[in-house]
């Protein structure tokens, strides 16, 4: 009948009717937004071993909160990267060729880097008796105070610029990093002097001119590592390296020592600039052009603008935790040689050279999981055994370089076991601090070795008994909080990508 209201079977006249709304024929319905892309990134969901994988590839896209909620509906990149990996099955495909492993390096040229860092360590053997003299304070040998506080100076300030000239050269402008370095690195060395003669004052003259060459030798090291000059670098070091060892068993006259150490640290400043000279500077010679290491400009690499220089120029204060873990790991290792001999710090600066290697591996490793793992547990368990390997395998390097060196360096104490305790657990915190370094994570890593080196310091100016039991405390627990971080960041897989 016109003009009465139809009412379902049940309801009264004087309920409101609900107006039904309109819908469309399936047919006509228009696709689910997320179905959308859900087959446009197939391939990428399909072989993703967890949801944050995808939200990270989101992101990256420039796919913002706001954007994902007016077009997908989702709260966020994290829950449209949930309903994506709901909605694609799971797949592996193998590649076509043999898979691509950046973390592939040979070992040969990081225990090269080892005995690199190691050999400068002869120099105070061969300028022990230029320093001889009243002992100093906590009946250390005359000349520590100011060698030890440039030293770490130079590592501090080193490691800082090292960081920076290393991000200058990930962004592909070589002449801004070698700059960095000819700034920087006489920078450093005048900062190591200045403080090395503010602790000795004048009454250590002889101590503070070693420093400053020490600060000086650090510099330019900094440099030819940096540019890739190992090889360089260990032929400069080789004949005040041979010079120690002969003096070591024989008597060497104090003129012959000072000849082969200024030798050696003029060789290392001259490769040095040779490294870092601005570009179109060439030392001419005999009909020859000596060019190291400076290819010219190609044309497609046009010479960036002022506009581009500044947004792509990697802050300053990024380099600040990098540099605070080298004073943190630096001082843990003056530490280790004080407290016990100079066989502690022999094998733990030889042993930065396998701990860099398998750094390496255990990267490649962890990329290889990626891609044979189908579920984030079964990734979890992949990397835990290769981390679990690869700290195994450093430790049982590092024992060996402890042994050996007791066994050939003369006059040296028998390692006891709390020592050797106390050693490896260090060698777990530096190589645990390099690990979570190289993931991104190295202010967490220099939090950690600065505090326990604050620790060693206070037990040291209290006259704490018992040192080496104190470092295995400190090291103990610096240790087991850097594996929990290290646990925590690489159980994600997007920290891996």
């Amino acid at each position: 009948m016109t003009g009465s209201i139809w009412l379902p079977p049940g309801a009264s006249s004087d309920t409101v009717p609900g107006v039904p709304k309109q819908r469309r024929s399936p047919s006509w319905a228009e696709p689910d937004p997320i179905d959308e892309l859900a087959a446009r990134l197939d391939e990428f969901v399909a072989a993703a071993v967890h949801p944050d994988e995808i939200a990270a590839l989101l992101e990256s896209d420039g796919m913002s909160d706001d954007q994902i909620r007016e077009r997908y509906g989702v709260k966020n990149s994290f829950a449209l990267a949930e309903e994506l990996y709901d909605r694609v099955a799971r797949r592996f495909p193998e590649p076509d060729g043999p898979a691509h492993d950046p973390w592939q390096i040979g070992l040969l040229g990081c225990l090269l880097r080892g005995v690199v860092f190691a050999l400068p360590g002869f120099g105070y053997v061969l300028g022990a008796p230029l320093l001889a003299g009243h002992p100093e304070s906590f009946g250390l040998p005359a000349g520590t105070l100011p060698l030890l506080s440039g030293a770490l100076v130079g590592w501090t300030w080193n490691q800082g610029l090292a960081h920076r000239a290393y991000s200058w050269l990930g962004l592909g402008d070589r002449p801004a990093a070698r700059h960095s370095l000819l700034v920087g690195a006489p920078l450093g060395a005048l900062l190591g002097a200045g403080v090395a003669l503010a602790v000795a004052g004048t009454a250590h003259p002889t101590a503070v001119t070693f420093a400053a060459g020490q600060s000086i030798y650090l510099g330019a090291a900094t440099v030819l590592l940096v540019m890739g000059r190992e090889r360089a670098l260990l032929a400069t070091l080789l004949p005040m390296t041979a010079g120690a060892v002969v003096a070591m068993v024989h008597s060497v006259p104090d003129a012959a020592r000072l000849i082969l150490l200024l030798g050696s640290l003029l060789a290392v400043v001259a490769l040095a600039l040779l490294e870092v000279r601005p570009d179109g500077i060439a030392l001419k010679g005999r009909g020859a052009v000596f060019n190291l290491r400076l290819p010219p400009r190609g044309r497609d690499q046009p010479p960036r603008t002022r506009s581009q220089k500044s947004t792509m120029s990697p802050r300053l204060t990024s380099s600040l935790p990098f540099a605070l873990f080298g004073l943190g790991s630096g001082a843990l290792v003056l530490y280790a040689a004080l407290s016990g001999s100079a066989v502690a710090a022999v094998a733990l600066t030889l042993s930065m050279g396998p701990a860099e290697w398998l750094l390496y591996r255990f990267r490649s490793g962890s990329l290889t999981g990626i891609r044979n793992s189908r579920t984030p547990k079964a990734f979890w368990r992949t990397t835990a055994l290769t981390l679990t390997l690869c700290l195994t395998a450093y430790l049982a390097a590092l024992l060996t370089l402890t042994l050996l060196a007791t066994s050939l360096w003369p006059h040296t104490p028998g390692v006891n076991a709390v020592s050797l305790t106390g050693l490896l657990l260090l060698g777990m915190v530096l190589w645990t601090g390099l690990l979570l370094q190289s993931f991104g994570a190295v202010l967490a890593a220099a939090t950690t070795c600065c505090a326990a080196a604050a620790a060693q310091t206070l037990a040291l100016l209290t006259h704490a008994a018992g040192p080496h039991w104190i470092a295995v405390y400190v090291y103990g627990t610096a240790a087991t909080v850097q594996v929990v971080l290290v646990g925590a960041l690489l159980s994600r897989v997007t920290a891996h990508r």
